[in-house]
């Protein structure tokens, strides 16, 4: 996917077509994903954050994964199988934490949906059964000194970032968000398809 393709009226837009809760006060974080499924063990997703910096309205993109890994896919860590999150909004969704014990990042807050993938195959399977609770999937950096190109082990279920310094990007705008009062973060995922409809 083009990132130069999301901007922040188009981001408005999604959010108002499917009255999701878009945030207007300055630093006041949309954090979103646009999930492309054409190819998989890809970054080929984008994590997107919009918001108003008391000036002006921004919109930052960053190549991600909103899928596990093939690794995670072919050989599931939970017996009902992968989890794969499901599309949709999920109010304070994350919030600020440590990323399995190791390093700050946005960790899972309230209960999420997902798809439970059990078939171990190369193919990202949404038409199956779904699951609700607390399962760790962070909002996370693949490896930290550089650019990540496949997923391989990075992601679980999690959302992952590719590029570190794009990481780096989004803990400085939730710490903002934080100073600001606002302590927990919206997210909100989209098919390709839904997004660019």
């Amino acid at each position: 996917m083009d990132k130069s393709l999301v901007t922040f009226d188009l981001v408005v837009d999604n959010f108002n077509r499917f009255n999701y809760t878009f945030n207007t006060e300055p630093f006041h974080l949309n954090i979103g994903g646009i999930r492309d499924t054409s190819r998989v063990n890809s970054f080929n997703d984008i994590i997107f954050i919009a918001y108003n910096d008391g000036v002006n309205n921004i919109v930052k993109t960053f190549t991600a994964t909103t899928d596990p890994g093939l690794s995670y896919l072919n050989t599931p860590l939970a017996s009902n199988g992968t989890a794969i999150l499901k599309e949709g909004q999920i109010i304070d969704a994350f919030k600020l934490g440590l990323h399995q014990g190791k390093y700050k990042a946005l960790v899972q807050n309230v209960d999420f949906t997902v798809y439970r993938d059990n078939n171990r195959d190369n193919v990202l399977d949404t038409n199956v059964k779904t699951e609700t609770g607390m399962f760790g999937i962070n909002l996370h950096h693949a490896n930290a000194n550089y650019e990540s190109k496949q997923i391989d082990k990075w992601s679980a279920g999690c959302q992952v970032i590719a590029n570190p310094d794009d990481f780096e990007t989004l803990l400085s705008l939730a710490d903002k968000s934080v100073a600001a009062g606002y302590k927990t973060f919206n997210y909100t995922l989209f098919t390709k398809e839904q997004f660019f409809a």
